[in-house]
Order: structure tokens, then sequence, then C-alpha cells
């Protein structure tokens, strides 16, 4: 995969990283299931109320520095400028025209950010906390979503700077991973059955529906699509994000890209793209001074 370096225009200096975030390396979690999912078509429900995705985001994250203080967090990236639709006789996704205008755009901080490396690389890291919305007006942190559009998460590993000049060397203290195998389309129901199938049979909170009589069955299956049971952000600038203050279970699955040949991810065979870090990781000690309800506004 590409390897992107994203400076301002007028610099011309080479992309290099910062030492505490050259070594990074994240494993995706799950990665036999997410791959199953995506052979099929990922589809991730999003409702007014907000909805957990299924397979949860999970990494595995490896050379931090232990001393180093990280934030992590996540956003959803459009795919492209395209709306779809589901067709049924050819049990296949068609383009049904272009996309509609990007929803406001949001990032999750994981809770337990900032945290020292020595505490990330220790354990699983889990965003079982984020949920996807189609509400425009919501404002809970949930991520805002276009139903029947494709998106792609995005985890962005962030050095916590607090040297005085820590703005001018901002693009080298974080990097951002993806990984093909997640992405998805938002549905407000699922339109193929097999990932209906292959979600009950996978996720350990849908053993209603496993247990349930095909006719009630189906009848959890409406009410799910309506957003009346909860099982399981958009393309953010980070100019516009530093606006902002504020197997089952052990597979993992794939979509629109063939897998890699690894399952790990570091500078040289996944995407790293480096562009301006939010302004308050760029400000020393500002983190310190956020409020938790602000934390809260951006997911």
């Amino acid at each position: 995969m590409m390897h992107v370096c994203d400076l301002p225009a007028e610099d011309s200096r080479s992309c290099s990283k910062a030492p505490e975030v050259s070594s990074v390396r994240v494993q995706l979690e799950m990665q036999s299931l997410w791959r199953q999912f995506d052979q099929l078509g990922t589809e991730m429900i999003v409702t007014k109320a907000g909805r957990r995705m299924f397979p949860t985001f999970q990494v595995h994250i490896s050379g931090m520095d232990p001393a180093a203080e990280y934030v992590l967090l996540m956003d959803f990236i459009p795919v492209d400028d395209k709306r779809y639709r589901y067709a049924f006789h050819s049990s296949s996704w068609l383009v049904a025209g272009r996309g509609d205008v990007a929803a406001p755009g949001r990032v999750h901080f994981h809770p337990d950010s900032p945290a020292r490396g020595a505490q990330w690389v220790k354990q699983t890291v889990s965003f079982d906390r984020l949920k996807l919305t189609n509400n425009l007006l919501d404002d809970n942190g949930h991520m805002i979503l276009n139903s029947m559009h494709r998106y792609q998460p995005r985890l962005h590993v962030v050095l916590v700077d607090r040297s005085r000049n820590s703005q001018r060397f901002a693009h080298r203290n974080f990097c951002t991973f993806s990984f093909p195998e997640t992405r998805f389309i938002a549905v407000t129901a699922y339109q193929n059955h097999r990932i209906t199938q292959l979600k009950i049979a996978c996720n350990p909170f849908a053993k209603g529906f496993r247990t349930a009589d095909p006719e009630h069955r189906a009848d959890l299956n409406r009410a799910s699509s309506v957003g009346q049971t909860d099982p399981p952000a958009l393309c953010l600038p980070w100019s516009e994000a530093a606006s902002r203050s504020g197997e089952c279970q052990r597979r993992s699955d794939t979509h629109l890209q063939p897998a890699t040949a690894g399952p790990v991810m570091d500078a040289a065979s996944h995407t790293h793209l480096y562009t301006p870090a939010p302004v308050f990781f760029s400000l020393p000690g500002q983190w310190d001074v956020l409020t938790r309800a602000e934390r809260d506004l951006t997911g």
C-alpha cells in the first residue's frame, strides 16, 4: 500500500516521522472475520440513536516508546463520492448516483487517551464504545454517516508533544493506519441476507436471534433495522477536527480490496497519512485543559 506524506506546499522538507511514531506497528484483530464480511460486502447499521459496529474495530499495537504519551482516535472517510443501492436479483451493490453532501465530520477518541506507550502495547485496544448514526443533529458524539455510502475506518496514532515548538513539527507527530478489509456500506437495515446470517452467527450479543424460531427471527430482524435493539466520521480534514474542542469473536473479515500479505501495519507495507495534527495535540499541555465534556463532543 502507498505511503503518503502530506506537507504544506511551501515546506520542502522531507517527510520524516518522529522517532516515537516511526516504529509504531498496528495489527488488526479478528482479521479473518473481517475478511469473511468483506467478501460478502460488509454492512454497518446506522440509526438515529447510534449503533455499535460489529465486528468491533480492535487492534494490537507495538513499537511505541514506553515512556511517551499517545492519543488514539478514529474517523471514517468516504471511499468515493457515490451512493449505492442493493440489487436483490443479483445480490450485489450497484452505484445509484452521486453521493450526498458529506455530513458533519467528527473523530472518536479512545477513552483511555492520552496514555503512555507501555499501556497501549500491553493489551488489545478496542473501540467498542464507538457508535454510528445518521442523525445530522446528533449531540452525543456519535460518528455521523450517510446511509448507502461506503466508508473506510482510519486509526490515528498521535504523539503528545509538550515542547514549545511542537506546532512546527506537528506533521511528524502522528501517523494514520487503515485496513481495506474494514471498509463497509452504511445502511439503516441489512440488505444482504448473508450478512445478516453471519452477524447473527458471530455476534455474541445476537444470542436471541440464534435461538428464535424463523418467524420470530424475522420480527427481530425488522426491529433491529429500525433501531429497537442495540447489538453491535466522517471524512474529516485535520483542519476541521482542530476547530472542534471537544469464530466468531476470534475471527476477522475483508471487502473492497484484496488483503495484503501481512496482517501488521507499518510504514513500509500499509497506509500512513501525514496531515496537520489537531491544534490541541500540537500545543504544549493543551490536552490537560480540555474538560471531559469537551472530549466527549468529539466522540
